[in-house]
């Protein structure tokens, strides 16, 4: 992305993952990530677990993580974050995802990113901004109820990041988006720490440059 107009475009951006979760590329590499974290999953079943029965399971993951992947790809993914090792013996219902960047075109000559982020955060409730590798971003936060007739077969929290690429032209801006699945009669204080624990890795964000 960097060009002579513009020197300080980055080609690109770093986000690091909490220790515990594994990167799916979704352009290429996909299925080599898929393969890696089916290995580490197997290798973790418990000494007791039936042989017979392993290839059952790794079916069944390669499944699971087929079903997250193709979602994630839909919505123009571009890099999947998932953790692929269990906590205190659970296994988290989370999910980050880096999307594709989006052109927006300018209203005026003059207005710019933040005029963009101004408009959005004055129709999305709950929005804030925060500042990412000095680059001013829209940070909201929503549950997103159960709804199958959308494509919604479980009620999760949503915090999503919107991020204006510096100098780019036309406007580009990429999107972070975090889910946690929500199970009945969990402790909503339970999601706030996962909540807390993605802020936590967008506070990682670096732009890279080539």
């Amino acid at each position: 992305m960097a060009t002579a107009e513009h020197p300080r475009t980055p080609n690109g951006f770093n986000l690091v993952p909490p220790p515990g979760w594994d990167v799916i590329p979704l352009h290429t590499g996909t299925q080599e990530a898929m393969d890696r974290i089916i290995r580490k999953a197997v290798a973790q079943l418990p000494v007791d677990f039936p042989k017979d029965d392993i290839p059952k399971a790794r079916l069944k993951l390669n499944q699971e993580m087929k079903k997250v992947i193709r979602r994630a790809s839909a919505k123009g993914g571009m890099t999947l974050y998932l953790p692929t090792e269990r906590l205190h013996g659970f296994a988290l219902p989370v999910s980050i995802v880096a999307s594709e960047p989006i052109e927006i075109p300018r209203v005026r000559s003059d207005s710019g990113p933040e005029a963009v982020l101004a408009a959005l955060a004055s129709v999305t409730p709950g929005a804030v901004t925060r500042t990412l590798d000095d680059t001013a971003a829209l940070r909201s936060e929503r549950e997103v109820p159960a709804d199958v007739a959308q494509g919604v077969d479980v009620a999760h929290r949503r915090v999503e990041y919107f991020v204006p690429v510096p100098d780019s032209a036309p406007d580009r801006y990429l999107t972070f988006a975090f889910s946690a699945l929500i199970a009945p009669d969990t402790d909503p204080a339970f999601y706030d720490t996962l909540v807390e624990l993605f802020d936590a890795v967008m506070g990682t964000f670096r732009w890279s440059y080539a």
